[in-house]
């Protein structure tokens, strides 16, 4: 995909989690100029490794809990840029935490990070974006198929899914497209360690019989950003391996 998106400027937030990090690369492996967000994580190595390239990035920090940030944080990347042509919500958590006993702070924590964040950022980008422009909010399988302790977490993903929606029939008309990519489970260092009993229950299900990796996301949302995409606005890329194809009873 080198040259994809040669002369376009890319914002990634969350690019200081391993996802974010791999969305981040494929967009500057594809010719775009990078800037990865995030809240607390030091991007200086991710930024240093897409220079190293041949690439150019920027790092920038925000907290993107708070809307003036979002604003902020995306007119600092189309000055850096000298303009802005996709942006990836990227950014969120995903805690445990059973439905019984969860707090109403929990639940909006997850909600304003994971949601509100993106209705900021996407607001904020419509003003800046051209014809053309593109945004893409990463969502999950969760907002379909929803997890025992991510009742939170399922219902911002699900929320992000009708947001993109929507967005795209109001922006639709100034040519700004906005989709999700849905992921399933992405592969980490140590998750094999750390859970067993799931990454066998989800590679022995998974008709293409492994995990996702970053790079499989980030090369959906490369293809969504790009002009191969042109046509396509308010739809959900899951992107999970086949595993949703499966029967569940």
């Amino acid at each position: 995909m080198t040259g994809l998106l040669a002369g376009k400027v890319a914002l990634v937030t969350g690019a200081g989690g391993l996802v974010g990090r791999g969305i981040a690369l494929r967009f500057a492996r594809a010719g775009a100029a990078v800037v990865a967000h995030s809240r607390r994580s030091d991007v200086t190595a991710l930024v240093e490794d897409i220079a190293a390239a041949g690439g150019r990035a920027v790092g920038m920090r925000a907290d993107l809990a708070h809307e003036d940030e979002c604003r902020r944080l995306v007119r600092a990347a189309a000055e850096w840029g000298g303009g802005l042509d996709a942006v990836v919500n990227n950014a969120g958590v995903q805690p445990v935490q059973e439905l019984a006993g969860m707090t109403a702070a929990q639940w909006r924590a997850v909600v304003d990070l994971n949601l509100t964040s993106a209705f900021s950022c996407t607001q904020a980008a419509a003003e800046v974006l051209p014809a053309g422009g593109s945004v893409t909010h990463i969502a999950s399988i969760e907002g379909t198929h929803p997890a025992v302790g991510h009742a939170h977490y399922s219902a911002s993903k699900a929320a992000l899914i009708m947001h993109a929606r929507s967005a795209a029939l109001e922006y639709g008309p100034r040519g700004i497209r906005v989709n999700t990519v849905s992921p399933g489970l992405v592969d980490r260092p140590g998750l094999a360690e750390d859970w067993p009993e799931g990454v066998a229950r989800w590679t022995g299900a998974a008709p293409l019989g492994r995990l996702g990796r970053p790079e499989d996301v980030g090369d959906a949302c490369v293809f969504l950003a790009s002009p191969m995409a042109s046509w396509l606005t308010g739809n959900d890329l899951v992107v999970d391996g086949g595993m949703s194809a499966r029967p569940t009873w």
